[in-house]
């Protein structure tokens, strides 16, 4: 690439300039090291025509390379000082400064519509994020996300892993979920005391025959309750343990099976078998929340 990028003495000249600290509440961690950002933008596997989507530019360092990779870049940031200054350090005519929450934007708040979405995403908030934006954007092919280890790791496993979870199957539900390598801590300011992971992913049909809000209904009773097994924990979704094993079996899941046990089709299947068997073709839903939040 030829663009230029920015370097851990331009980022702190510049938020200086801004008159910018970080915040723990934003989860502001700038990114300062320019093979990094080329990393990400590689690894993203980011084609000419793309649009992008970044959500919390911060300074610009991760807008510079991309707004060199695609013909579009739409950047959600919800700092007002910084959205203000973005276009100041990355004058590119094919970038759009949105000051916005993420978890608030809507998909028709883009023109032209975004195919890639490509963030360092701020830890405390990076899977609803993620979710949010992958329902509100169907023109979304795939992308890459930054986020802490553990939640990357969560992310992309599957079935049996011991940190399969909430977020691993809302996440297959949209995409094939792929670990993407490890990011050090020292390449941001301030350094975090966790390592981040990048998690690339790609589009994907959702199971078939089954409604995504039932789906994620039956999942978030599933791992409420992660330890009892599926005809226990789906009781309270389901109106009772023997409707619930009802609804199981005609699924075609074993009432003795756990929730980390099961792919997301397994979990369409029951959400689907459910509709089925109910008149008006729902449940109730459960009132107990995951153990695994979705962050």
């Amino acid at each position: 690439m030829a663009e230029t990028l920015l370097g851990p003495a331009e980022i702190r000249e510049l938020a200086a300039r801004l008159g910018v600290a970080p915040t723990k509440k934003l989860g502001q961690n700038f990114l300062h090291d320019p093979n990094t950002i080329r990393r990400i933008v590689a690894a993203a596997g980011l084609r000419p025509d793309d649009v992008a989507l970044e959500v919390g530019p911060g300074l610009g360092s991760l807008t510079l390379g991309l707004a060199a990779a695609v013909r579009h870049v739409h950047a959600v940031e919800i700092d007002r000082t910084l959205a203000k200054a973005l276009p100041e350090t990355v004058t590119a005519p094919h970038l759009t400064v949105h000051l916005s929450d993420a978890l608030r934007i809507r998909g028709g708040a883009f023109d032209p519509a975004p195919t890639m979405l490509v963030a360092n995403l701020p830890y405390n908030v990076a899977v609803p994020v993620v979710l949010h934006l992958l329902a509100e954007l169907p023109t979304l092919r795939g992308g890459l996300v930054m986020v802490q280890k553990e939640v990357a790791d969560r992310l992309v496993a599957g079935p049996g892993s011991k940190v399969y979870g909430v977020p691993s199957v809302k996440l297959a539900w949209y995409a094939e979920a792929r670990s993407a390598g490890k990011v050090p801590p020292a390449v941001f300011w301030p350094v975090p005391n966790v390592d981040s992971g990048l998690v690339a992913f790609s589009e994907r049909e959702p199971p078939a025959g089954a409604d995504r809000t039932d789906v994620f209904a039956v999942v978030d009773a599933a791992f409420a309750q992660r330890r009892k097994t599926l005809r226990a924990a789906l009781a309270g979704w389901a109106g009772g343990p023997d409707r619930a094993e009802a609804v199981l079996r005609a699924a075609g899941v074993s009432p003795q099976a756990r929730g980390e046990a099961l792919t997301v089709g397994e979990f369409a299947a029951i959400a689907a078998a459910a509709r089925l068997s109910v008149p008006g073709g729902k449940l109730s839903r459960s009132d107990a929340q995951p153990e695994e939040a979705d962050s």
